[in-house]
């Protein structure tokens, strides 16, 4: 059931900068609505109301709207005209292709003076012999009927046999209310034989043919039936997009995060943007990922491997291997309270240290940075950048066997030395 809610009207007020108070026009059709209400509270300037194509059955909470002139209910379930007084500014009515069977519920609109249009037509009462003599004597305030001009003649004939009129118009509702309670029982146990017993010759027919099987069946036109088609094609297209739905998960193949081989791959599903350095004053990595400012941090989960990490933002995968290795066990997660940022300090573990680079990824860019130069990092699903040539001069490093270390190698002498000039190996070097 869709309801007259605060955000539906303000959606249709476009045109009035979504304000409510002030609106003087909305157009609220083929909403599937099944209640009027709130309207009178919300919108007291109204002048004109479009409800037509909906699934209105009863005219109700419109006595406040004072300034309302124009009323468009057509093509709903109304049965009575009614609770209208209020409105004391309408001048036409449109109950075009509603059920209204109580012809003589018009005379309520007495009330309202300066009513000028009305509008009955596919209604079961337009069948009554003497319908439109009854209207016409009853609304003397009426010009136009079913968009016919009503004539002084007309007028005057019809109110001098008005109360013959009125008496084979009230045979004929009651005849109408018979044939009405008739079919609102019919309707009634269709409802329950569907709803307590299942037909396993439908449930082995396709979809096609239950659908010819449904419309084709005679029925009459009724509330009822409006009803139960709408139920019918909104089940229908519950169906239909579940499947689409079905049908997607089916065919989305899942994230490849590690292959069979074991290479671990870069991934950023939330398209964030990061960064990836070495510090190498602390001996630590650092990941700055830009998670989004006002998210709850309840939303990331953080899992620290010795040689990648994986984050997940809102269910969505973000995975970047690292340049070195890492200790899980000591690294630490902090979010900024002024940028909302994700930040990994993570201990290296005793390794050698590498070259930078860059390492970039679709929907988001990163950079590694590395002390001793710039270089290249090439990981799954990334780009690369040309080695910078300081790297390209080879750096040996020594061990001395007496400390078991290694030590870099002794850079040469140059220069020449005074004469008389003793080198003693016992005396330490000047530091």
């Amino acid at each position: 059931m869709v309801r007259i809610t605060e955000d539906l009207i303000r959606r249709r007020a476009e045109h009035n900068d979504c304000l409510i108070l002030s609106l003087e026009e909305v157009t609220l059709h083929q909403q599937d609505i099944e209640k009027i209400e709130h309207i009178d509270r919300w919108c007291r300037d109204l002048r004109i109301l479009y409800l037509q194509n909906n699934l209105i059955p009863r005219i109700e909470n419109l006595g406040r709207l004072k300034k309302l002139e124009y009323l468009n209910l057509a093509l709903n379930n109304i049965e009575v005209i009614e609770n209208l007084e209020g409105c004391e500014s309408l001048q036409k009515l449109d109950l075009t292709v509603n059920f209204v069977g109580l012809l003589s519920s018009v005379e309520s609109l007495k009330a309202n003076i300066h009513l000028r249009e009305l509008f009955l037509v596919g209604n079961p009462c337009t069948e009554f012999e003497g319908y439109r003599q009854f209207v016409v004597a009853a609304l003397p305030q009426i010009k136009w009927l079913d968009g016919t001009e009503v004539s002084r003649s007309e007028r005057i004939r019809a109110a001098q046999g008005l109360e013959e009129v009125r008496r084979r118009v009230g045979e004929q509702e009651e005849a109408y209310l018979r044939r009405r309670a008739q079919e609102k029982e019919e309707a009634q146990r269709n409802s329950v034989k569907e709803e307590n017993q299942e037909n396993p010759e439908n449930l082995e027919l396709d979809e096609e043919q239950r659908e010819r099987e449904f419309w084709n069946t005679p029925c009459s036109f009724s509330p009822e039936s409006r009803l139960q088609a709408h139920h019918h094609l909104q089940e229908k297209r519950r169906r239909r997009t579940k499947e689409e739905k079905d049908e997607d998960k089916k065919l989305k193949t899942p994230r490849t995060l590690i292959t069979a081989e074991g290479r671990v791959m870069n991934v950023n599903e939330p398209k964030l943007e990061f960064s990836l350095t070495e510090d190498e004053e602390s001996g630590s990595v650092l990941l700055d990922l830009a998670v989004y400012r006002h998210m709850d941090t309840s939303l990331i989960d953080v899992d620290i491997h010795p040689t990648f990490v994986r984050v997940l933002v809102k269910g969505k995968v973000f995975q970047v291997v690292l340049p070195a290795e890492v200790k899980p066990d000591g690294s630490t997660a902090q979010r900024s309270q002024t940028t909302g940022h994700l930040v990994l300090t993570m201990p290296r573990a005793e390794g050698e240290i590498k070259g930078t680079g860059t390492v970039q990824r679709p929907g988001g860019t990163g950079t590694v940075q590395r002390p001793g130069g710039t270089g290249t990092v090439q990981q799954p699903g990334g780009t690369s950048r040309s080695k910078d040539s300081r790297l390209t001069e080879a750096h040996r490093l020594e061990v001395d066997p007496s400390k078991r270390s290694i030590v870099p190698p002794e850079p040469p002498r140059t220069g020449e030395f005074s004469e008389g000039f003793v080198d003693d190996p016992d005396v330490p070097p000047l530091v």
